[in-house]
């Protein structure tokens, strides 16, 4: 094939694979916003749209196979197809993660601790998801270990919240008249908000990711990758 149309195939790989990307953001924003108003129809909309991503990642997969295959690339193009490869994987798994999002808000039924701001902590790591994939279109390095610095302030406040839940599970005191369906309740409720604190700071894991990725595609670094 001649070198413009290899050219053309490398910057098509690029668009998709921001166009991915995009999607999965939406997703994510969806789940966060579906969590926040327990909107069931905006939840349920989110884990349907679970098919998209999954055929989207499919479609790149072979698109990045048949680049190797055929194209046998070197060099910093066979950095960018790898890292490309790499990074839909992070992305459906993000959007596996907005699916769970979907998921607590069917299963939620009230807000049990309103001091664990979890809208915040999502908007923060869908924040550097949006700077990683902004790194990998410019191919910027310094982003990219900024992003990895960033992921140590989303651990923290992450790490802060669940203390929160179960220290505040600990001191609740449960007499003998404490409905067992309500203690049931209340244990979901728990659950539930753990899980979602858990899943968020994936997400910001997952960002690193995609920086580590892209830092190794542009300078041939593995600082980042772990």
């Amino acid at each position: 094939m001649p070198r413009e149309g290899y050219q053309e195939q490398l910057d098509g790989l690029r668009e998709d694979v921001l166009y991915m990307s995009e999607v999965v953001l939406e997703r994510l924003r969806m789940g966060l916003e579906a969590l926040a108003h327990k909107d069931e129809d905006l939840a349920w909309e989110v884990i349907e749209g679970d098919d998209e991503i999954n055929q989207l990642y499919l479609d790149l997969e072979s698109e990045c196979i048949d680049l190797l295959a055929l194209q046998q690339p070197v060099a910093s193009d066979l950095r960018f197809i790898a890292a490309s490869f790499k990074i839909i994987t992070d992305l459906e798994r993000i959007a596996d993660l907005a699916t769970n999002l979907g998921d607590y808000t069917l299963e939620a039924r009230h807000d049990v601790y309103p001091d664990v701001d979890v809208q915040s902590i999502g908007e923060a790591v869908t924040a550097m998801v949006e700077d990683a994939m902004a790194a990998y279109d410019a191919e910027d390095p310094e982003a990219c270990v900024e992003i990895a610095e960033r992921d140590d302030v989303i651990d923290e406040r992450c790490e802060v919240a669940s203390e929160t839940v179960v220290r505040d599970l600990i001191e609740r005191e449960v007499d003998d008249d404490t409905d067992e369906a309500e203690i049931e309740r209340l244990m979901a409720d728990v659950s539930r908000l753990l899980l979602t604190v858990r899943d968020l700071e994936r997400v910001g894991d997952h960002a690193v990711n995609i920086a580590a990725r892209t830092l190794y595609m542009v300078e041939n670094s593995d600082e980042l990758i772990y």
